[in-house]
C-alpha cells in the first residue's frame, strides 16, 4: 500500500483529492440543508461547457470551466433571488441546456477523445503540479470564507427569511456560497470528473445526516466520510486500474447504504 505514494502522480492525486473532499463535503452540507443539492450537478454540467470551449478554441480547459461555472452560478442565484423563479426549475433548465450545448461544441471541435473522457469521469494521471497549486490557493481562500461565515451560512440555510429580517446580508452571502461551490466543482473535474462531482458534494452530508447529530457534528462527519472515501477510492483506482472518480463515488455509495442499514428510521 505504501508504494502508492512513491509515484509523484499519486502524491498529486491524493493531495488534490483530499483538498476537494474537504471543500466539497463542507460546502455540500449547506446545499443539502437548503434542499439545493441539484446545484452541484447543474454546475458540473456547466463546467463541461467550459471544457468544451477550451478544447474548441485551444484555451486552458480548466480555466474555462471555472469561468463558465462562476457565470452560471451567478445567473442562477440572480434568477432565484431577484426574479422569483423556482430553484428546481432554474436548475433543470441550466442542467439540460448546458449538457446540450457542451455536446454540440464538442461535436463541432471533434474532441470526443481521451482528454474529454478524463474530464467526464476523472483521471488521477491528469493532475499536474500547476493544477495542485491552483487548488491549494483556491482551497485556502474557500475554506477560510466557509469557516469565517459558518454560522451565518447555517442560519441562512436553516431559514433564509428570518436571516434576512435579522439583518444578515443574505444576498451577498448566497452569492459568495454559490461562487465557492462553482469554483470547487470546476477544479474537481480533474480528480472526480464532471459527471460524478455532484456525488462527492451531496453523498457525504446525506450519509452523515442519517446519524442525527447537530449540524456542526454532522458537517465534521460528512468531511470525514469524504476524506476516507477519497483515500480508499484512489487506492482502489491505482491497484485495479479503475477510473478514479467512479471508484470514489462507489465508496461513497457504500457508506450511504451502510448509513441506511445502521439508521433505518
Amino acid at each position: 500500500m505504501i508504494e502508492i505514494f512513491s509515484y509523484p502522480f499519486m502524491q498529486r492525486a491524493f493531495a488534490a483529492g483530499l483538498m476537494i473532499a474537504l471543500l466539497a463535503s463542507l460546502s455540500g452540507s449547506f446545499l443539502v440543508l437548503r434542499r439545493y443539492s441539484l446545484l452541484s450537478e447543474t454546475l458540473a454540467h456547466v463546467s463541461l461547457v467550459g471544457v468544451a470551449i477550451g478544447l474548441l478554441v485551444g484555451v486552458n480547459s480548466l480555466l474555462m470551466a471555472v469561468v463558465t461555472s462562476l457565470l452560471a452560478a451567478w445567473v442562477i442565484e440572480y434568477l432565484r433571488k431577484c426574479r422569483g423563479l423556482y430553484s428546481d426549475s432554474i436548475l433543470a433548465i441550466f442542467l439540460s441546456g448546458s449538457l446540450a450545448l457542451a455536446v454540440v461544441i464538442v461535436s463541432l471541435s471533434g474532441s470526443f477523445n481521451a482528454s474529454l473522457f478524463s474530464y467526464l469521469f476523472g483521471s488521477i494521471l491528469s493532475v499536474s503540479s500547476e493544477d495542485l497549486m491552483i487548488m491549494g490557493i483556491v482551497g485556502v481562500v474557500s475554506l477560510g470564507l466557509l469557516t469565517v461565515f459558518f454560522k451565518e451560512l447555517y442560519f441562512i440555510a436553516f431559514d433564509e427569511e428570518v436571516a434576512q429580517v435579522s439583518g444578515l446580508r443574505v444576498t451577498l452571502l448566497n452569492f459568495m456560497l454559490v461562487s465557492i461551490i462553482a469554483v470547487i466543482i470546476a477544479l474537481s473535474i480533474r480528480v472526480v470528473g464532471t459527471l460524478l462531482i455532484g456525488a462527492l458534494m451531496v453523498m457525504p452530508p446525506v450519509s452523515a445526516i442519517r446519524f442525527k447529530m447537530g449540524f456542526f457534528h454532522t458537517t465534521l462527519l460528512s468531511v470525514a466520510i469524504a476524506l476516507v472515501c477519497v483515500i480508499v477510492g484512489l487506492a482502489l483506482s491505482f491497484l485495479f486500474s479503475l477510473p478514479s472518480g467512479a471508484a470514489i463515488v462507489l465508496c461513497l455509495l457504500g457508506v450511504f447504504i451502510l448509513s441506511l442499514v445502521v439508521n433505518p428510521a
